[in-house]
């Protein structure tokens, strides 16, 4: 019997210990990155609106401190890079609660840099952890979802993953990358009642900015080093002043994920509506530019 198939039935073995929290409401969440920034306003929120927390983390203490004492939250230890941790994880979070019924794929870092001045070596750990890790997370919480018949897989992408700009190509590609995945999942899972949701931020203050957070590109051309040097300066200086409110985020979060039918792609922030509406605008020229050859490339 493989892993999964046992994550699986334990789920199904506590299904009738846990009638009464389904009834009252009262669900198992599981988010990742959750030790700060906006998985700690996330877990807050979810704690707040009398929820489980499965808050996760490369440091659980770290984690624990972060949110404080609740009897109603679980830190664990996780690195989704790896999928090994994220197995252990979600079995911990099964072991505790019994169930999963909203996972939160949020832990995330920013390589930013012209793409020919991120080394190959930023380039794939960019992928591995924005991309990949919410793949390891969901592919392990899944077997978990499908024998209850129910949950949520949130993923937390950019509006770089609707629209790509000059110095995001890496992170960018993480996020292109997340959309297609995700929006091809939800049409796979939704059969067994499995709902997905993309959440696009704009800017919001987080610490994405901080230097834990983001790593430069070191300057080795020329040719880019004025526009790397002022493109720095520029988000640097927006570290801490960005619009966005991540506890405001935090609480759409939760009153989405009560809908019976969460939206697919969720703007977050009125800079991701405009982007959302220019990339819209976009594709409809596009389409639109050259229609007639477009329009006669069948066999005859």
């Amino acid at each position: 019997m493989t892993e999964q198939n046992t994550l699986a039935q334990d789920t199904l073995a506590q299904t009738n210990t846990l009638a009464g929290d389904a009834v009252t409401g009262k669900k198992v969440w599981f988010i990742t990155g959750a030790g700060r920034g906006m998985g700690t306003d996330i877990a807050k929120a979810a704690l707040a609106a009398g929820h489980a927390v499965v808050a996760t983390g490369r440091n659980p203490e770290k984690v624990a401190q972060a949110l404080g004492d609740n009897e109603n939250l679980l830190a664990v230890r996780l690195d989704v890079t790896d999928p090994a941790d994220a197995a252990a994880a979600i079995q911990t979070a099964v072991d505790r609660f019994g169930r999963i019924d909203v996972l939160v794929n949020n832990a995330g870092n920013f390589y930013a840099g012209f793409f020919e001045e991120i080394s190959p070596e930023d380039f794939r750990a960019q992928i591995e952890t924005t991309m990949f890790g919410p793949i390891n997370v969901t592919r392990a919480a899944l077997p978990v979802m499908r024998a209850q018949r129910s949950g949520l897989v949130v993923t937390i992408s950019s509006t770089a993953g609707i629209a790509g700009g000059e110095f995001l190509s890496a992170y960018a590609a993480s996020k292109f990358g997340v959309e297609g995945w995700a929006e091809s999942l939800a049409l796979e899972v939704a059969p067994f009642g499995i709902r997905s949701m993309i959440v696009e931020p704009g800017f919001f203050r987080t610490e994405l900015l901080t230097p834990e957070s983001t790593r430069y590109a070191e300057t080795t051309i020329d040719d880019y080093a004025e526009r790397t040097e002022q493109t720095v300066a520029a988000w640097r200086s927006m570290d801490g002043q960005q619009g966005g409110d991540p506890a405001k985020l935090a609480a759409a979060l939760i009153n989405l994920a009560e809908l019976d039918e969460p939206p697919l792609r969720f703007a977050a922030g009125a800079d991701a509506v405009g982007v959302f509406e220019e990339r819209a605008k976009a594709l409809q020229d596009q389409a639109g530019a050259h229609r007639e050859l477009s329009s006669n490339l069948a066999h005859v």
